[in-house]
């Protein structure tokens, strides 16, 4: 028996949630937003709950992230996750917020998994930055951000994690470097004009290729500096179909995580197992 279909017989189907937010430059009222989307998708019976990137502040000031960076385990944000982890009783993928760099001036773009007792399970920092130009609409995340360096997967009730952020998602490799995962967390705020025409595309890909859901939790709509995300937070399945999504403004999505789904794909088309060996 492979080590997938013994978690199969054992984990049973879980529920997830994944939360849309549109952030503004007001954290405080970024946090009461997303605690009342992580109400509601606990109270809807999510075990886990996954936050977008960016979730605490979307500023035009891009040096703002950097005025609120954190120590890791100690500040504001990191308590927000921990006890909002902790009154739920749920695992929490805390989008990503912004903590200390080697760099003075900028930050790292860090996604936290905060387990259902409130204690940090894993970190990831955003390995990949943005950089995008056409016409007046540009972004250079290196600019106030610094890029990360290892690739991150953590163990769960629900199955191993495997651990992205928004412009990894076009890195394919970071992906196989995660191994066999269950499911992977993805936090993105994807600029409207490349995700209308890959965020969906990209995400299914991932899912099929690496044969585990993807849960992508997004920002998503008009933000007050003038900003526009794409949004469409889905959730995907090992066969690549979209089992939740919502267009845009503020919301949940919810899906079951069925490890028999995973194993029932990886034995019926067993691509994983096909790998050239030859292959770095």
């Amino acid at each position: 028996m492979s080590s997938q279909e013994e978690r199969a017989k054992v984990a049973g189907t879980v529920r997830v949630a994944a939360v849309q937010t549109v952030s503004g430059p007001d954290v405080a009222a970024n946090l009461g937003a997303v605690g009342e989307r992580i109400a509601e998708a606990a109270a809807a019976g999510a075990r886990l709950v996954a936050l977008p990137e960016y979730f605490p502040l979307i500023s035009p000031d891009e040096a703002a992230k950097v005025a609120i960076r954190e120590r890791e385990g100690d500040g504001p944000l990191q308590e927000f996750l921990r006890t909002t982890a902790q009154r739920h009783r749920i695992w929490l993928v805390g989008g990503t917020i912004p903590l200390v760099a080697e760099d003075a001036g900028k930050v790292r773009n860090s996604t936290l998994v905060v387990d259902d007792e409130g204690r940090i399970a894993a970190r990831y920092d955003k390995m990949h930055l943005f950089r995008f130009r056409k016409g007046a609409e540009q972004y250079d995340e290196s600019v106030t951000i610094e890029a990360g360096s290892k690739v991150v997967t953590c163990d769960t009730p629900f199955g191993r994690m495997g651990l992205a952020i928004c412009y990894d998602l076009r890195f394919p490799e970071i992906f196989r470097a995660m191994g066999e995962v269950d499911f992977i967390v993805l936090p993105a705020a994807f600029a409207h004009t490349t995700g209308k025409a890959h965020w969906e595309i990209l995400l299914r890909a991932r899912a099929i290729e690496n044969q585990c859901y993807v849960l992508a939790p997004a920002q998503g709509g008009r933000h007050p500096s003038g900003r526009v995300t794409w949004g469409h937070t889905m959730i995907v399945d090992p066969w690549g179909e979209v089992l939740a999504c919502l267009e845009e403004g503020p919301g949940v999505v919810l899906a079951e995580l069925d490890p028999e789904r995973i194993a029932a794909v990886r034995e019926s088309l067993p691509a994983l197992r096909h790998r050239s060996a030859n292959l770095c």
